[in-house]
């Protein structure tokens, strides 16, 4: 009884999925999804190649310094990196004193207690101090920024898909919305096109307007691709500083594990050896 009693439970279950499927087939062929304008007009990211791509890539030294120095001039009024110190910088090719002077020299001072008050005060910033924020709180970031709260960018190539090139794309492909986009979709008051955005239109204005918004000590031309691929280069740097020596140690596993297999084989082939030899006697 019990049985026959599971079998007809297990009969509905079934049956009530088939009919489920065939609904759901039928509403599908009847009534297709339609995309969302976010799917049609949003853009993948370009084609972006660093010099620290692939298993024996190494940084540029000299791009991260232009990197970083169009975070400074650029970038760091609105974003902050908290999770990078000023003494990291020194990773870049500054020496020493270099990174204390451009420490002592950000122009957005260190929060600080005032031992002889207690109370909240500022300081220059010191080689061993993060990177300071350009706003006290969420707060205050959202209402300099049209309610939008400009993320940190220690680890952003981390935390976007398509990493760096997507940043890239983003820095890159401000332009006017196009005309058969919806009118529900065009940005609003404050809001700026961008087709590599998700949902095409963000509140940060196009931050590299134009050529030659930083000079570069190097003499490189400072057009706005290259300004891009630079910023995005020393972000690729803030979010994996230790990337060579992570490139190295894994070149040193597969060299000792290429080793071992070869180790562990011809200890195989000797160990059966000798019990082949043995099993071949003992037949005979």
């Amino acid at each position: 009884m019990v049985r026959i009693f599971g079998m007809l439970i297990g009969l509905f279950f079934t049956g009530w999925m088939l009919v489920t499927f065939v609904l759901g087939a039928n509403e599908y062929v009847t009534n297709p999804p339609v995309k969302a304008v976010e799917y049609q007009f949003h853009l993948e990211p370009k084609e972006a190649s660093f010099k620290s791509d692939g298993p024996l890539g190494k940084f540029d030294r000299q791009q991260l310094q232009r990197g970083f120095q169009v975070y400074k001039e650029v970038c760091a009024a609105c974003h902050s990196l908290r999770l990078v110190a000023f003494r990291n910088l020194e990773e870049l090719g500054y020496n020493e004193d270099e990174v204390k002077a451009i420490a002592a020299n950000w122009p957005i001072p260190t929060p600080d207690i005032d031992p002889a008050t207690g109370e909240m005060s500022s300081r220059p910033s010191l080689a061993a101090d993060k990177f300071p924020k350009p706003f006290a709180n969420d707060v205050a970031a959202g209402a300099a920024n049209n309610n939008a709260i400009p993320p940190d960018l220690s680890l952003i190539t981390k935390a976007r898909h398509g990493g760096a090139p997507y940043i890239y794309s983003l820095l890159t492909g401000y332009q006017d919305p196009p005309a058969e986009l919806p009118e529900s979709s065009r940005p609003g008051p404050g809001l700026h096109y961008n087709p590599y955005f998700p949902n095409l239109n963000l509140a940060m204005a196009s931050p590299i307007a134009g050529d030659d918004m930083v000079s570069y000590s190097d003499g490189t031309a400072a057009t706005v691709d290259q300004m891009a691929m630079d910023v995005s280069a020393f972000l690729i740097w803030s979010a994996e500083p230790k990337l060579e020596e992570r490139h190295q140690l894994g070149w040193a596993v597969i060299g000792f594990l290429l080793i071992a297999t070869i180790l562990a084989y011809l200890s195989f082939r000797t160990i059966w050896a000798d019990v082949k030899a043995e099993k071949k006697k003992k037949e005979a």
